[in-house]
């Protein structure tokens, strides 16, 4: 017998909102059973929900996710999967390793700016 799971349970183990499971329900994600008014989830939903939260903690679109888990189910299946994520991976670490550097700049400027203005402020003869 296949295991169900409450959006109440997976809320509370994945520690998100009613609301992002739902927003991802909505987005065509997740694809939990109906019953009623009540959303079982399946072993599969939970997994996906897994690799999705995983993918935003790295900074991942909700597109880019549907792309991902959309090439799995489509042929070239989980090969293809497996090509694309790791290019959207590379992609990814290009641009936080961009967003470091441009980080590194602007803390510098700001140490030359702040070096800038205590040299001013001493000649003028203002202490800090």
């Amino acid at each position: 017998m296949e295991r169900y799971y409450t959006i109440t349970e997976l809320t509370r183990e994945f520690g998100v909102s009613t609301r992002t499971l739902r927003f991802y329900e909505d987005e065509g994600l997740i694809h939990p059973e109906r019953r009623g008014r009540t959303r079982l989830f399946r072993a599969a939903d939970r997994r996906l929900i897994q690799e999705i939260l995983r993918g935003r903690r790295i900074g991942f679109t909700i597109a880019e996710i549907r792309e991902i888990i959309q090439v799995y189910k489509d042929p070239p299946g989980e090969a293809g999967q497996l090509r694309l994520l790791m290019k959207r991976v590379d992609e990814k670490r290009d641009d936080l390793k961009q967003k470091r550097k441009d980080i590194e700049e602007t803390l510098n400027e700001l140490d030359h700016i702040e070096e800038a203005c205590l040299t001013r402020l001493a000649e003028i003869g203002v202490g800090t």
